[in-house]
Parts: structure tokens; sequence; C-alpha cells
């Protein structure tokens, strides 16, 4: 299997990652019969996103390494917060 190959693999993972959040998002709003993220959302965000991002920097495409750069910080933020209040609840 040649290089392109593999970062071909790589980018298309990435994006199954990255779509597969909708599809969590949308079964669980389903379940509940009401719009919510769920935890794995913002999982599935930074694993499809940090996936995205390498792709990017080995295409060296500077419009899709800053926005999923910036995506990146979003999720890692979200996924803090919701650390923390989760640490705060216990105490």
């Amino acid at each position: 299997m040649d290089k392109n190959t593999i970062w071909m693999i790589i980018g298309f993972t990435g994006q199954g990652f990255f779509s597969a959040r909708f599809i969590l998002q949308w079964i669980k709003s389903e379940l509940k019969q009401q719009s919510i993220i769920p935890l794995g959302f913002w999982y599935f965000s930074l694993l499809g996103g940090a996936t995205l991002f390498a792709y990017a920097i080995h295409k060296e495409d500077p419009v899709f390494i800053v926005g999923q750069g910036a995506g990146l910080f979003i999720y890692s933020r979200n996924l803090y917060l919701i650390r923390k209040k989760s640490l705060e609840e216990k105490t």
C-alpha cells in the first residue's frame, strides 16, 4: 500500500469519526425525544478533528489546518468544561 493510499484512508477515517458524532447525537435525541448533545459527541468531534487535522497537515492545506485546529480547541474546551462540572458536582 503506498503512502498516498494510507493518507487517504486516514482522511476518510477521520471523516467517518466526524460524521459519527451527528449520528450519535440524532439517536440520543430521538431516544430522549429532545435535542441533546451527548458526551460521546465531543469525543467523536475530538477524534475526528485530530485525525482530519493530521490529514490537513499532510496535504499542506492552510485553510483545512486552521479550520480543524480551531475545532480542536473548541472540542477540548467543551470536554474540559464538562469534566470540571462533573468534578464540582461530586464535591
